[in-house]
């Protein structure tokens, strides 16, 4: 094919661009010390504000009372709550921005192409600082979700967490995470002294990283519980039962694969089944004539769920080691109690039928996935390896880092809960003695016995 421009021969030689000069010595000296000076420009600013107010007073002969009042003001800064904590905090945000530009230069992210991420926002938490950050033009919050670990080793903290805002995906939300919140002791159940609880409400069940109370509301809800011996299942599910127990309206049936996990709440149940597999499809399939009936009823008066207003209580079936059922030796047995509870858990929920399941064998072959993924809440404790903390909270979680098996087997009660929202998290249980539990039990009894339940 010819020319189509006269007089152009073609592309010439590439034209070679030298590379740029290095900064000289004294360039290096004036942009470190600048670098350093705007890290510090508030700090600066004050005491440049200072000393002229100082110099200023001097010159007219006022020295010794301003320097009086000067002393006066950093006492009372220094021992007043009320003016130490804003300076402090103000103190301590600028000095989390010096680490997070030193950090985010050290690790040196070429998207970024040497920019810093800008801080929006800087909050307290009790784990350490939450951030919201902007990103430069360029990169995304996966570039700065995989640097993490080596900009947590940078600020010489504990972790770093980062998550993407949903709504703009040039904003992060990083969490400079310095101590672990939930090695501290968990107060007590807020619920201990109560004389009388309803199911219809929110239960609190524990406390978040950020100090937050927890809480889930188990109407048309089930829940699996899993977590390796002493991970604290069982106290864990005592929050549960203790708040179906103090409301005489709810109808209680105990599976105890153990016998004495759930020996104390016996005088509350209308069923309490031990180890024998042949009994729980007994009570099984009682329970599933009920809901039968119910939905009937529900027919009947043109309704699609049970409500307060409908009159008819809540079923609780509590089953504590769900694989002591689900292995039964007779294989005719336990082949039946998976397929009568597999049917509570998948039609039960609109008709107030409500599943809490607790299993310390949280793994594929013991649990099988067509009953594990019907329970729309999961809490995982402590566990062994990532894939039974998957188990329990579902497949991909461990691989978003999720995972109950990174839990310190020292903190009891610690886990990830997966309910209301959209992803898991971590809390601690709030914890109930031997005494208080005892305690809650003799009420409860007391309670459904004055109602007329027992």
């Amino acid at each position: 094919m010819g020319n189509q421009y006269p007089g152009y021969d073609g592309w010439g030689a590439p034209v070679s661009r030298p590379a740029p000069p290095a900064p000289s010595l004294p360039e290096i000296v004036l942009f470190g010390l600048l670098r350093t000076l705007a890290g510090w420009w508030l700090e600066l600013a004050v005491l440049c504000g200072i000393t002229t107010g100082v110099l200023n007073v001097r010159a007219e002969g006022l020295f010794w009372p301003a320097l009086t009042g000067l002393i006066l003001i950093t006492l009372g800064v220094l021992l007043v709550p009320q003016l130490r904590h804003p300076v402090g905090l103000v103190l301590h945000k600028q000095s989390v921005r010096r680490r997070w530009r030193r950090a985010i230069r050290v690790v040196a992210l070429p998207e970024f192409r040497g920019a810093t991420p800008a801080i929006l926002k800087i909050r307290r938490r009790p784990a350490g600082d939450q951030l919201t950050v902007r990103l430069p033009w360029g990169g995304t919050v996966t570039d700065l979700e995989e640097a993490a670990e080596l900009l947590a080793a940078s600020l010489e903290v504990r972790d770093v967490r980062v998550a993407r805002y949903v709504d703009n995906a040039r904003h992060a939300s990083v969490t400079i995470v310095r101590h672990d919140p939930l090695a501290q002791p968990v107060p007590a159940w807020p619920n201990a002294t109560a004389e009388r609880l309803s199911l219809w409400g929110p239960i609190p069940v524990g406390v978040d990283e950020d100090g937050a109370a927890v809480e889930i509301s188990l109407v048309e809800r089930n829940l699996l519980l899993g977590g390796e011996p002493g991970a604290g299942k069982s106290n864990a599910l005592s929050l549960l039962v203790a708040t179906a127990a103090l409301d005489p309206d709810v109808r209680l049936h105990l599976f105890d694969g153990k016998l004495v996990e759930l020996a104390a709440w016996g005088g509350c149940a209308d069923h309490s089944v031990g180890v024998s597999t042949e009994h729980a499809n007994d009570v099984l399939r009682a329970l599933q004539v009920e809901m039968d009936d119910r939905y009937l009823a529900l027919l009947a008066n043109r309704a699609r769920k049970v409500t307060p207003e409908v009159g008819m209580p809540l079923h609780v079936l509590v089953v504590d080691e769900l694989a002591h059922y689900l292995l039964a030796p007779d294989r005719k047995e336990r082949t039946e109690f998976t397929e009568l509870l597999r049917d509570l858990v998948a039609r039960g929920r609109a008709a107030g039928l409500i599943v809490l399941a607790a299993t310390q064998k949280p793994s594929h072959d013991v649990i099988p996935t067509a009953l594990r993924d019907l329970f729309g809440f999961r809490w995982a404790l402590r566990c062994s390896t990532p894939q039974a903390s998957d188990t329990v909270l579902g497949a991909g979680w461990a691989s978003a880092n999720y995972t109950a098996s990174d839990i310190d087997p020292a903190h009891r009660g610690v886990g990830y809960l997966l309910h209301e929202g959209g992803a898991p998290i971590r809390c601690r249980a709030h914890h109930i003695d031997d005494t208080t539990l005892a305690e809650l039990a003799v009420r409860a009894e007391t309670l459904r016995r004055a109602q007329g339940k027992r």
